[in-house]
């Protein structure tokens, strides 16, 4: 039996049955150094890229700690964004569908805070959330953690960043002394050392490679003369020599983002920007937008960035350095996921030399840089995406499924199966991608037609 497979654990049988259905054969690496470490009751602390496996290794951990039994909350998942949150809390599920009547909730912010005090009556056994909204169920006693045994920061270094350190102490205090600790960072700083030194005890330590292997992520440093609006001019002459379906701007102000995907799109570009000032509505909807492949450009901050399920980014942009080097291995990481090869382009002036020097200092590689494609392609107009999106008034409460939909749009002369993409059913509307040329006609068939026996309102967004 190969040590890296996951029967080689000792886990719970039914978790290791439904491993097999989902094709979980071989651990990643932060799987084979964790999870026996997590099995064996340790506080752990681990370093691991996104997109390397971390969630599976704590959720398999705290799923086997579990007494399905005792219908109390027995897990605590902190998250620094409700994105991942929600992320995290579906893989929990995906995980423990062997297991009867496991119970997980999350509570966040920008959700209505009614519909979680109800949830909460009915009871839990594992609660993922981030840090404000857990601390408000805490005081108001709508929360009581005095049987949990598996306690869990994941993105710790996020949550230290955007200021959730003192909800985060307030959260400890309602901890019963005896649990297990995991806290998983894609950074070890002195910070998140100064946690795990008040939250655990003796943790054993898994640190991974941060850098992605550099033959999936090409990179290139383009240099940018003079101010602002060169910048921005050699932003639009990449997108345009490029023609991506999918680019991520990073950007390190909020209202330089916003400034950023305003001027594309006066340009003629799609494209949404993603900052910690976004009501969590128009949040969502950006980034199903995005993720649906219906706005060409992302214009992020980092924290506003993190943990994002978005899949194959085709171009990551950098419009000026990372203040921290981690953080520019981070951001490129958003493209090159899973094995697929990707592009990453940072734009540097004269002025960022000495970032570039110490940039190339930490990747170990000596960088160089290139010049910008003729400025003549500048006169082309901004690029429309593939797709477009549908909104239905309809999702979960109206127990509207994706097939319900898919049924709807490919009825009797209906669209080809072809012409849809992803689509998300949240609990009150559902999103869907269409090819652009088909989008007309996939409006007319839902708000003219019938979904469940019914009529709902449709708009393209």
């Amino acid at each position: 039996m190969n040590n890296s497979d996951f029967s080689s654990l000792n886990l719970r049988p039914e978790l290791l049955e439904n491993l097999a259905t989902l094709d979980f054969h071989s651990m990643t690496q932060v799987q084979a150094r964790a999870l026996p470490l997590i099995i064996d009751g340790k506080d752990v602390i681990a370093q691991a890229k996104t997109g390397s496996g971390k969630t599976a290794a704590f959720a398999l951990g705290l799923l086997h700690n579990l007494d399905v039994k005792r219908f109390r909350v027995q897990a605590l998942v902190l998250c620094p964004t409700r994105e991942l949150a929600d992320q995290v809390a579906q893989e929990i599920r995906r995980l423990a569908r062997a297991v009867h009547n496991i119970k997980v909730l999350t509570l966040c912010g920008g959700a209505p805070f009614g519909p979680q005090l109800g949830s909460l009556e009915h009871g839990a056994h594992i609660v993922v959330g981030t840090p404000g909204r857990i601390e408000e169920h805490l005081v108001k006693g709508s929360l009581k953690l005095e049987d949990i045994n598996t306690f869990v920061l994941d993105e710790a270094d996020r949550m230290l960043d955007m200021g959730f350190q003192p909800a985060l102490d307030a959260i400890v205090g309602y901890l019963p002394a005896r649990r297990q600790n995991l806290l998983f960072s894609a950074t070890i700083a002195p910070p998140i050392r100064a946690i795990a030194q008040q939250l655990m005890t003796d943790p054993a330590t898994v640190e991974l490679e941060s850098t992605h292997d550099q033959t999936t992520i090409a990179q290139t440093f383009f240099r940018v003369e003079g101010d602002a609006p060169a910048r921005l001019a050699a932003l639009r002459l990449l997108l345009l020599t490029r023609r991506p379906d999918s680019t991520l701007v990073f950007c390190n102000t909020k209202i330089e983002t916003q400034e950023i995907a305003d001027e594309l799109k006066r340009h003629g570009f799609s494209a949404l920007a993603l900052h910690g000032d976004l009501e969590q509505k128009v949040r969502d909807q950006t980034l199903v937008l995005f993720a649906n492949k219906s706005a060409s450009v992302l214009v992020a901050t980092d924290v506003a960035a993190r943990g994002l399920d978005i899949d194959a980014v085709d171009l990551v942009i950098n419009y000026q350095i990372a203040r921290e080097m981690e953080v520019h291995v981070h951001r490129i990481g958003r493209t090159g996921r899973a094995g697929s090869t990707g592009e990453a382009i940072t734009l540097v002036s004269e002025k960022e030399r000495f970032k570039l020097e110490r940039l190339g200092e930490f990747l170990q590689q000596t960088l160089t840089l290139q010049n910008l494609p003729p400025a003549a392609q500048l006169n082309q107009p901004g690029f429309k995406p593939p797709m477009a999106t549908l909104q239905i008034d309809a999702g979960k409460k109206q127990k509207l499924r994706p097939g319900d939909i898919v049924g709807a749009l490919t009825g009797e002369g209906g669209l080809s199966a072809d012409d849809i993409g992803k689509i998300t059913v949240a609990e009150q509307t559902a999103y869907v991608a269409i090819k652009r040329n088909a989008a007309s006609d996939a409006l007319h068939r839902i708000s003219n037609g019938k979904l469940k026996g019914k009529s709902f309102r449709a708009r393209l967004l």
